[in-house]
């Protein structure tokens, strides 16, 4: 069938995209998802204690529709994986957007016809479909990082990914439990598994800088307040990179070390990302400052858990907040419990799996039940899964061999008529996700009418683009303390993965300049007329 836009994906990117191009730009569109139903990572990721980890209720959430604001009642600050579902399921349903959904389906080929000017798409059924544009919503933290420890096929016991939960419940009663893996699904899920379980042994690769969540109810007072004062806050996100409220600034040089330290204790007991973002300016850029946050991080993982040892495995040596920060329900308090225990694999690595157990260089640990807690191929795992062929049927696992090439982190040189929205390059994690994902879609709604506007047939990046895009982006993180610290921001996490800096950090001066491109007639973009056959 022959569609006007193809869309892959149907979690928060891909259903607004649906939303707007159907039924504001009046195009005709069709959706792919391999899941059962809505949602894209919130129905994948239903490991225990999934929830936000970015600024939540009720600003995790759509923006676009005040009466999808005003009916929805977000249940706790730190909404749950379970609430964030039913949402996009809500929204699925108010919406109609289902009727256009191809679910239990993945897209197994894209590629573009430069006759037709057109992309062809064949999926796991067989079938086949074409549109004129291809918008890839595949998600950043969508590819399951499995390890290759020796051995590990080996291991007898159930092996679950916190990325493929199970959708029926897991028992942990009477089992022993190993987690592989102190990333945000690690930290969220162990003190879960610590109350079911017969033991927990965590073996952890990298220790964290994990917040205090300070999770609650929503109260009925709150809701009123938020919707009141909704366009002040929506106006906050889209100015501060996704912070809804106003940012501290304090200089840190101004206040003395008495003054610093209780403000940080004032922003560890609110909770959330304060520490982080409302400080101090400059939390991760300067390296004193940044040196003195970490150091009453870690003050507070020594005073929380009991047993010096363990309080020193967990003790992160890196810069604060440079890794994706982590809000925690009781994590480092799980430590205190008599059945956790800690393997700290910079010391005592894993060397093989048996069939029942994790042999270590001290030893055996006997486990009945593994959770990969491993991560993500993120940002660039996804596009490369879907790998589209582009001009002269090269395959994007091609062209992005050596780099993750982007302009505005939403289109491809060589790939025309196809986004990405939270691609490589773009604010993606970095920024309030779903607001982020409208203002992309919002952009792809330009191109598309200056297109059709000039009686244009594709629009496409230019090589010189993605080289000038690749250096703004690396010149803002190289002002930052990011690029020091091995993380999956830098593709550290994914062995042979080419080491990049994955996200633009400045959330809303990247809104704002495609604003000011698709105001200047799209720059560094080059555009085709139609040829005969298309």
């Amino acid at each position: 069938m022959e569609f006007d836009a193809i869309i892959i994906g149907a979690g928060f990117g891909g259903l607004y995209a649906l939303r707007h191009l159907r039924d504001e730009m009046g195009l005709s569109v069709q959706g792919f998802d391999g899941a059962s139903d809505v949602g894209g990572t919130w129905w994948y990721n239903r490991y225990p204690g999934a929830r936000v980890d970015a600024p939540s209720s009720p600003f995790y959430a759509y923006t676009f529709s005040r009466d999808l604001i005003d009916e929805w009642d977000w249940k706790e600050t730190q909404s749950a994986q379970a609430d964030v579902l039913a949402y996009l399921e809500h929204v699925a349903d108010r919406f109609d957007l289902r009727k256009d959904i191809q679910f239990d389906t993945f897209v197994n080929d894209a590629r573009f016809d430069e006759v037709t000017q057109r992309w062809s798409i064949e999926t796991d059924h067989g079938d086949r479909h074409s549109a004129r544009f291809l918008i890839c919503a595949v998600g950043a933290l969508f590819v399951a990082h499995m390890p290759d420890y020796p051995g590990i096929a080996d291991f007898a016991g159930d092996v679950h990914h916190t990325g493929r939960w199970p959708h029926e419940p897991v028992s942990f009663a009477g089992k022993r439990v190993g987690v592989i893996g102190t990333g945000s699904s690690g930290i969220q899920s162990i003190p879960e598994i610590a109350k079911q379980a017969d033991h927990v042994t965590v073996f952890q690769r990298t220790p964290q800088y994990s917040l205090p969540a300070r999770n609650r109810p929503v109260t009925d007072d709150e809701r009123a307040a938020y919707r009141e004062d909704w366009d002040t806050l929506n106006t906050s996100m889209r100015r501060r990179g996704g912070w809804p409220f106003k940012l501290s600034r304090l200089s840190h040089t101004e206040h003395s070390p008495e003054e610093r330290q209780a403000r940080y204790e004032e922003m560890w007991q609110r909770g959330g990302m304060h520490l982080s973002l409302n400080s101090f300016v400059g939390v991760l850029a300067k390296e004193d400052l940044n040196e003195e946050v970490s150091e009453f991080v870690r003050s507070k993982i020594r005073e929380t858990v009991h047993d010096p040892e363990t309080a020193r495995k967990l003790l992160p040596d890196y810069h604060f907040g440079t890794k994706r920060l982590i809000l925690d329900n009781g994590y480092f308090e799980t430590y205190n419990r008599d059945n956790v225990s800690l393997v700290d694999l910079r010391e005592d690595p894993i060397e093989s799996f048996t069939s029942s157990g994790v042999r270590t260089a001290t030893g055996e640990h006997p486990i009945d039940m593994l959770v990969l807690a491993t991560g993500f191929d993120a940002v660039s795992g996804s596009m490369l899964k879907l790998n589209p062929k582009g001009r002269g049927g090269q395959s994007l696992q091609q062209k992005w061999g050596e780099g993750f090439d982007t302009s505005l982190g939403m289109m491809v040189a060589g790939y025309p008529n196809m986004f990405m929205i939270h691609g490589p390059g773009s604010p993606g994690v970095f920024f309030t996700m779903p607001l982020g994902a409208e203002l992309q879609t919002q952009w792809i709604d330009s191109c598309i009418r200056h297109l059709d506007d000039r009686g244009l047939a594709t629009i496409e990046a230019t090589a010189d683009a993605e080289s000038e895009w690749s250096a703004e982006v690396n010149a803002i993180a190289n002002r930052t303390l990011y690029p020091r610290t091995n993380s999956w921001y830098m593709g550290a996490n994914v062995p042979g993965k080419p080491r990049q800096f994955l996200g633009h950090l400045r959330g809303s001066e990247y809104f704002d300049r495609l604003s000011e491109v698709a105001d200047s007639g799209f720059d560094n973009f080059v555009f085709e007329a139609p040829t005969a056959t298309s």
